[in-house]
């Protein structure tokens, strides 16, 4: 970890938990690439063992927010009230809506959600996750994107999502894309059941950059020759590590950053192209082939 003496206490204690958030996040990931790697993968990697890609999860891989999926999937199956999915779905889409990071706000959000898998099994919540991907998410993936993280391992690169869900709903959805792994939120375990705490904070803004970096060195990455996509402007900092950062369908803060610094930008959701758009050359990749009414609505404003 990085010299922090220059930092004000609560800085310093915000900076430590990005960086305890992100090595847990690039530990959770390669423990689990590991624990299959005598599994025939449904896409092998091979190629260039020096350049990986990273994806941003929510409006830049999938529609919409894979928290909320998973929260309308666990309000079905009776893990909490309809009064408890619209305190959670107020409180994440406030962050999401208004960007405002704030740590009173952010602490009540967080242990709302936290609140809602202490006590359940590991496994259960994985298990449920495989469903809630087939019910809610496997119809909200953006083909365009798609295609670009299989492009990435059609070269031999390795592809992994990078988001502030759960870490096991990551993987989920990760291993039902194809991907390598995911980085993602790591909640607290003893002998498989959630305690209801946080390893560090959720893989959010800076803390995402940190677990790219972590699984990078875990990895033997050079983080010249990878790329990372994202739609949010909160993700610069894990756009910036990258030799090859790209905007997907990008928030207005994004897109402002992205044409200043002529990064490659590309919106799918309306269909125009906001630039061409390729995976880069140096990275050895060819051409790109062409819950509630209330927590619904909420999502719905977040563009």
């Amino acid at each position: 970890m990085a010299a922090l003496g220059w930092l004000t206490p609560r800085r310093r204690s915000a900076t430590a938990r990005s960086v305890l958030a992100g090595e847990a996040s690039a530990e959770a990931a390669r423990k689990s690439t590991q624990e299959t790697a005598g599994e025939e993968p449904v896409f092998p990697v091979h190629g260039d063992a020096h350049a990986a890609a990273f994806f941003d999860l929510d409006n830049t891989v999938m529609q919409g927010a894979a928290l909320f999926h998973f929260g309308r999937g666990l309000y079905k199956r009776k893990f909490f009230e309809t009064r408890d999915l619209a305190k959670f779905a107020w409180q994440q889409a406030w962050f999401r809506l208004a960007g405002v990071e704030d740590p009173e706000h952010m602490q009540e959000a967080r242990d709302s959600a936290l609140s809602i898998v202490q006590g359940h099994r590991v496994s259960e919540l994985m298990s449920i996750g495989e469903e809630i991907y087939d019910e809610y998410m496997a119809e909200r993936i953006w083909p365009g994107t798609r295609a670009l993280a299989q492009a990435h391992l059609d070269a031999g690169q390795k592809v992994w999502l990078v988001t502030a869900a759960p870490v096991e709903i990551a993987q989920v959805i990760a291993r039902r894309l194809g991907l390598t792994g995911a980085l993602g939120t790591v909640a607290e375990s003893v002998d498989g059941v959630y305690t209801g705490k946080l390893v560090g904070e959720p893989l959010h803004g800076p803390a995402k950059a940190e677990a790219v970096r972590a699984l990078a060195a875990a990895e033997g990455l050079d983080l010249t020759r990878c790329a990372a996509y994202s739609d949010s402007h909160n993700d610069i900092p894990m756009l910036s590590l990258v030799g090859h950062p790209y905007a997907i369908n990008p928030d207005s803060k994004l897109r402002k950053h992205a044409r200043r610094l002529e990064w490659r930008l590309r919106d799918y959701r309306t269909g125009r192209k906001a630039a061409k758009v390729g995976i880069p050359a140096a990275a050895g990749v060819g051409a790109v082939a062409g819950g509630t009414a209330a927590a619904i609505a909420l999502h719905k404003r977040r563009r």
